[in-house]
């Protein structure tokens, strides 16, 4: 006889667990998640036993990446949805060009991919930074990154808005 029979209590507890368990997540607790699995992830060792270090050189290539967050507005005005795909080229030495669509509550912010270029900067510990100039002149983006899988992946997150993404290198 399982013990959530006999104790209403338990019962309750159990229903409220599997409801809270069907939900997906906010966004910001996606993220946090996110930042926490890339922490965890981040290369410590190589097989030789030498210390992994990441720098500039560690991001080459092109990542694709999901843009997933919110804008937070003031109560009453409702949260900006914010959606969107990028494709991005780094260099090796700090500086990216990239493409990226992204739509607010489901309406593009333009008709077509917008482009931009930005510096970026890897710290040894495979953390790092990055600012994103668009050419279209909306405002730069201050980002915080961090660098897993010996480079294979990125994440990112946005200062001072809750939006970050997941870049996967493709070439």
């Amino acid at each position: 006889m399982h013990l959530n029979s006999l104790n209403p209590k338990g019962r309750e507890v159990a229903r409220a667990r599997a409801r809270f368990l069907g939900r997906p997540l906010s966004i910001s607790l996606a993220t946090g998640l996110l930042l926490a699995g890339a922490i965890g992830h981040t290369p410590t060792a190589s097989a030789a036993g030498q210390p992994l270090t990441c720098s500039n050189r560690t991001l080459r290539g092109d990542y694709g990446a999901a843009i997933d967050g919110a804008i937070v507005l003031p109560s009453p005005a409702p949260n900006i949805l914010l959606r969107g795909l990028a494709m991005t080229h780094y260099d090796g030495h700090g500086n990216f060009s990239q493409v990226d669509f992204v739509t607010a509550n489901g309406v593009p912010e333009v008709s077509d991919w917008r482009p931009a270029t930005g510096t970026y900067q890897v710290n040894p510990d495979c953390t790092g930074t990055a600012e994103i100039h668009f050419d279209d002149g909306s405002a730069s983006l201050n980002l915080r990154l961090v660098v897993v899988d010996r480079g294979r992946q990125l994440m990112t997150i946005v200062e001072g808005i809750p939006t970050g993404a997941l870049g996967i290198k493709v070439r």
